[in-house]
């Protein structure tokens, strides 16, 4: 904070740019590892941003110092709500990071079928036809095989 107590300094302010920009990049990244650094930066950063927005001070406890002198704790308890919050959706991508990497064997998000007909149709400027189902299970190319890769090759069946 700033020598007046009441305004954030240029280069708080700037920090707070610099991890929020890093976990947005970090967010559009295809490996979940990274999704899961860029959530965790991207919530950092918002954090110390709704801190540098609070009237900073003494402790707020009542019969401390006065009223005037004292720090704003709406913000405390915003960012301390926030921490779990963060803490919740970081275990969650976690464990699907976890579970990525158990049936594929690496962590990277792939395009699915329906992306690549959109790129497709983009490519050729076509309109979007529905998926309308009724394909049945084994006909149906969107299903994806519930068996894990590690042991289809532990059967020595291959993989895909």
């Amino acid at each position: 904070m700033s020598g007046s107590g009441s305004n954030p300094t240029l280069v708080l302010v700037v920090a707070v740019g610099v991890v929020v920009a890093c976990g947005v990049n970090l967010l559009l990244e295809r490996s979940l590892s990274r999704i899961l650094l860029g959530v965790i930066l991207l919530g950092n950063g918002v954090n110390l941003l709704i801190l540098l927005g609070g009237r900073s001070g003494a402790a707020p406890v009542v019969g401390t110092a006065p009223e005037d002198r004292m720090s704003d704790p709406l913000p405390q308890a915003m960012v301390l709500t926030s921490i779990v919050i963060t803490f919740g959706l970081t275990a969650f991508l976690l464990a699907v990071s976890y579970r990525s990497w158990y049936l594929t064997g690496d962590d990277e998000v792939p395009d699915d079928q329906e992306d690549r007909q959109i790129i497709r149709l983009a490519e050729r400027d076509e309109p979007v036809t529905a998926d309308l189902g009724g394909e049945g299970p084994n006909g149906d190319p969107e299903q994806v095989d519930p068996e894990p890769a590690r042991r289809r090759l532990r059967r020595g069946d291959g993989v895909g």
